[in-house]
């Protein structure tokens, strides 16, 4: 497949503006036109532009719902929902893409979807677990899937052997709830450990030390997971100067084809987690993929850019599957 062109410009701002059709492809006619809800903050983003033109090309409706206008409604037995004071029905399916600095609100509004009996696209403890690095490499660790040796300490009278304990210097420091590659940090001296630790420990900040992977040499495999596959995956390599290949620290992305043991582990990583749509970061070991990182709202500019695959597509085709299923499960309950 020939790679996609990025498009620049912005989607239209009203929900009911029909973006121009892309040539490449003829809409499919559905059988009956489903409302697919995307809770993102702004409609201009890449991956939210390119969600909603998914849903059009498709005969779908889409909705894009500002996480932090939602209002959720609680009575006895009727939980609802209203955005800028309009009630919230006829869903039939949610994409969630919460971002790290909304996770607690954005978790209450995916689970309120949830007790409205609405399929959400990643469930609010899935996203929970995947936005906290140490539970979930104590989930994947579980599994019997291989991660870089990882400590969590507040004891600060021993960092040497903290250090020992995954693998000596140089080590990676970082925060338990970052992304993107913020508060993600290396040291390569003991007192250099010491300074970053008492730092973020007197800021309140959880923290966990991870052994360097040297053979990684700053890249990376970023492998995007929907349902039980890997749709596209791309090898992420850092900047000069830089130890982290994120493409928003500036480091460049390369499709590549990905060995089956990588796609496995990445789809085995979403199941722990228990993620339909997931970002798996792997590091190429020398015994093969060592499990990194699993991100529940997966930004895929860069992926669809460097693979020319249709990851929103291909996300929005699952999302439509699964709400087919849960309706399906939920009428055999009924009947």
């Amino acid at each position: 497949m020939s790679p996609r062109k990025v498009k620049s410009k912005k989607a239209p701002a009203l929900p009911g503006l029909q973006a121009p059709e892309r040539p490449a492809r003829a809409p499919r006619r559905p059988r009956a036109k489903k409302t697919v809800a995307i809770l993102s903050r702004k409609r201009s983003l890449y991956s939210t532009r390119r969600l909603v033109e998914a849903v059009k090309e498709r005969g779908h409706r889409p909705l894009v719902f500002d996480t932090l206008r939602c209002c959720l409604l609680l009575a006895q037995g009727a939980p609802r929902m209203t955005y800028r004071g309009v009630e919230v029905r006829g869903v039939d399916v949610v994409v969630p893409r919460i971002g790290a600095s909304i996770t607690a609100y954005g978790l209450a509004v995916v689970n309120h979807f949830e007790m409205m009996g609405v399929p959400v696209l990643n469930p609010p403890t899935s996203i929970a677990r995947s936005r906290d690095k140490l539970r979930a490499l104590q989930f994947l660790a579980r599994a019997g899937l291989d991660i870089p040796r990882t400590v969590m300490a507040h004891d600060r009278s021993n960092v040497r052997r903290l250090v020992e304990e995954v693998g000596g210097l140089p080590i990676i420091i970082k925060l338990i709830k970052g992304t993107q590659g913020v508060g993600v940090m290396i040291a390569h001296t003991l007192p250099e450990v010491q300074t970053i630790l008492d730092t973020f420990w007197d800021l309140g900040q959880e923290i966990v030390l991870q052994e360097f992977v040297a053979e990684s040499e700053g890249r990376d495999v970023r492998a995007l997971v929907v349902g039980s596959r890997v749709v596209g995956a791309m090898r992420r390599k850092a900047k000069k100067g830089e130890f982290r290949s994120n493409i928003h620290r500036g480091g460049e992305g390369q499709a590549i084809e990905l060995p089956a043991s990588y796609m496995e582990a990445a789809v085995q990583a979403a199941r722990v987690l228990g993620l339909e749509v997931a970002g798996v970061d792997m590091l190429e070991g020398r015994a093969g993929p060592r499990l990194m990182e699993i991100n529940s709202s997966p930004g895929f500019e860069g992926l669809e850019g460097a693979t020319g695959q249709d990851i929103a597509g291909a996300i929005i085709d699952h999302a439509l599957v699964y709400a087919e299923q849960k309706a399906g499960g939920l009428r055999a309950r009924e009947g």
